[in-house]
C-alpha cells in the first residue's frame, strides 16, 4: 500500500514537472503549409465548419487557386435546415444541435455551393462582426423539439406545398444568421453559390474521411458513431500507426488536414499546446490508463517518443471511445510538423478561437496527443501513401 502510494506521489511530480517543462517549449517547424487566417467561431458550435472551410482554403492554396475567404455562415444556414428535416423525420432519434461533422461541409458545398464570406458575415443580423448563436439555438431548437417530438397525427402543409414547420425554421436562420445569396459578383463576375463552387476546380469526392477503431473490421468503411455526424458519412478505418503513416505523409507532401479531436483532456492547455502526460489521468487510479502506466518497466515506458507522455495502444483508444472518455469535441486542421527542443514532434494546429493563446491562435500538439484523441480526419485522397490506398480500394 505505502508502495502504490509513493509511486502516485512521483507521478504528480512527475506531471508537475511535465507541465513546468511543456511551458517553456521551443518550437522549430520541420514542415509548414499555407494556410489562411485565423478566424473566431466565438459563441458557436461552428467548429466543425470553420475547420472544414480552413482546410478547403488551403487545398486551393495548395493547387494554385489562390486565397479565398469562405463564408462559414453560409454553411451553417444550410446544414442547419438539413439536420432539423433529418431530425424531425427521426422523431427526434437523430439529434438537433449546433455540432456537425466535416462531411458537413464537404456535402454542403457539392450540394449548396460556396459564397466568399463578405457575402454573408457572422452577427451582421443583430450588429456585431462575429457569431452568438445561443438565442438563435434556444428558439430553433424548441420548434424542432415541439414538432419531432409533438404528438402529431399529421404535419401541416402550405398552400405552395411546403411543409409549415420547415418555412418556420428557416425564417428563423434568415433572422439570426441572414438570408442565402442566390446570387453575387466576385472579382467583377456574376455568381451563383453553385457556379462559384464549380468555378475552383474542387471535387468533393476527393475528399476522405479516415478513422481508427476496432469495433469495425480495418480497411473497410463505416459510419462513425457520434451524434453530430448525422449524416452518417463512412469513414474508412486503419490502424493507428498507418493513421499516422497518413499524417506524415499528407503533411510532408504538402497537404492539411480537418482533424476531429477530443479536446476536454487535461493535456489540451488553452495557452496553445496539446499533450498527454504519462501520469495525468483521473484521481481515482484504479484500472486507469495511469494506473497501466505506472505498472509499465521502464523498457516498455520507451515506447514512446517523449518518455514524459502516454504513448497509447490501440486497445486503450478503442476504451477511451467506447466508455466515453474520447469524445467527438472539436475541429481543427492540422498543417505542418515542428519539433521542441527534446525532438519530440509536434503537429502545428490552427484553431478558430481567434488569435488566443501563446501562438496566436495556433497549437501544437503532440504526437502521443494525435495518436490518443483523434476521432477522425479528412484529407485529399492522394495525400493517403499509395501502400494504404490500394488497401482501401481507393483509386
Amino acid at each position: 500500500m505505502k508502495k502504490s502510494i509513493l509511486l502516485v506521489a512521483l507521478a504528480f511530480v512527475g506531471l508537475g514537472a511535465f507541465a513546468q517543462e511543456s511551458s517553456e517549449l521551443k518550437f522549430e517547424v520541420v514542415k509548414e503549409n499555407p494556410i489562411t487566417s485565423i478566424k473566431n467561431q466565438n459563441r458557436a458550435g461552428t467548429c466543425w465548419c470553420y475547420s472544414s472551410l480552413a482546410f478547403i482554403e488551403s487545398e486551393l492554396l495548395r493547387m494554385g487557386k489562390g486565397e479565398y475567404d469562405f463564408s462559414e455562415m453560409y454553411i451553417v444556414h444550410n446544414t442547419y435546415l438539413d439536420r432539423a428535416d433529418k431530425a424531425v423525420r427521426t422523431h427526434g432519434d437523430a439529434s438537433f444541435s449546433q455540432g456537425g461533422s466535416f462531411y458537413d461541409v464537404i456535402y454542403g458545398m457539392d450540394k449548396f455551393g460556396l459564397v466568399p464570406e463578405e457575402e454573408m458575415r457572422p452577427g451582421v443580423m443583430y450588429g456585431e462582426t462575429l457569431s452568438n448563436h445561443n438565442e438563435l439555438s434556444a428558439v430553433s431548437d424548441a420548434v424542432v423539439a415541439a414538432i419531432a417530438k409533438g404528438k402529431h397525427r399529421s404535419l401541416q402543409v402550405g398552400t405552395d406545398g411546403q411543409m409549415l414547420w420547415k418555412k418556420a425554421i428557416e425564417a428563423i436562420h434568415d433572422i439570426y444568421l441572414g438570408e442565402r445569396p442566390e446570387e453575387f459578383k466576385y472579382n467583377g463576375k456574376k455568381y451563383t453559390p453553385q457556379s462559384f463552387y464549380k468555378s475552383l476546380g474542387l471535387n468533393a469526392e476527393d475528399y476522405i474521411s479516415l478513422t481508427s477503431y476496432t469495433h469495425h473490421p480495418f480497411y473497410g468503411k463505416f459510419v462513425l458513431e457520434i451524434q453530430d455526424n448525422w449524416r452518417w458519412a463512412e469513414s474508412y478505418n486503419l490502424p493507428i500507426d498507418e493513421l499516422l503513416e497518413v499524417f506524415e505523409n499528407a503533411i510532408m507532401e504538402g497537404y492539411t488536414i480537418a482533424w476531429g479531436s477530443d479536446v476536454s483532456e487535461s493535456g489540451f492547455t488553452r495557452d496553445g499546446t496539446a499533450v498527454m502526460p504519462a501520469d495525468a489521468s483521473k484521481s481515482d487510479l484504479q484500472g486507469s490508463d495511469m494506473a497501466r502506466w505506472l505498472k509499465l518497466s521502464e523498457e516498455e515506458k520507451k515506447v514512446a517518443p517523449n518518455p514524459n507522455e502516454k504513448w497509447c495502444t490501440q486497445e486503450e483508444r478503442q476504451r477511451a471511445y467506447d466508455n466515453w472518455e474520447t469524445t467527438d469535441d472539436h475541429g481543427m486542421q492540422i498543417y505542418g510538423i515542428a519539433k521542441d527542443q527534446n525532438g519530440v514532434k509536434y503537429y502545428m494546429v490552427k484553431n478558430s478561437w481567434g488569435e488566443s493563446g501563446k501562438y496566436k491562435g495556433i497549437w501544437y500538439a503532440s504526437e502521443a496527443f494525435v495518436r490518443y484523441k483523434t476521432m477522425n480526419i479528412v484529407v485529399h485522397k492522394n495525400a493517403i501513401p499509395k501502400d494504404i490506398r490500394k488497401k482501401l480500394g481507393i483509386k
